[in-house]
């Protein structure tokens, strides 16, 4: 490893994962203004939206996604483009 450019000031801080609320501390640098209580000790929190707990590639289950309700917004926003049928053009004269 190259000397001079790693960072020295790594410490402890707590990740909380804030889709299952799970908290897991590790060696970090990174910056945060907020803080949490594990165990009775203060860490630097860093807020997460998904980690190795809540990934569907880790955790080997997939969320249920409203399929339904996708098509039908996908439909309703390419109607308007939609060329008119011709049974209905032929009844119309």
């Amino acid at each position: 490893m190259k000397k001079g450019i790693h960072p020295d000031n790594y410490r402890v801080v707590a990740f909380k994962d804030m889709s299952n609320e799970e908290i897991f501390l590790t060696k970090s640098t990174a910056d945060t203004k907020e803080t949490i209580e594990v165990d009775g000790v203060e860490y630097p929190l860093v807020k997460m939206e998904i980690s190795r707990t809540s990934h569907p590639f880790y955790t080997g289950k997939a969320k249920l996604i409203d399929t339904a309700g996708r098509i039908d917004k996908f439909k309703n926003k390419y109607d308007k483009f939609k060329k008119p049928a011709k049974a209905a053009e032929k009844t119309e004269e």
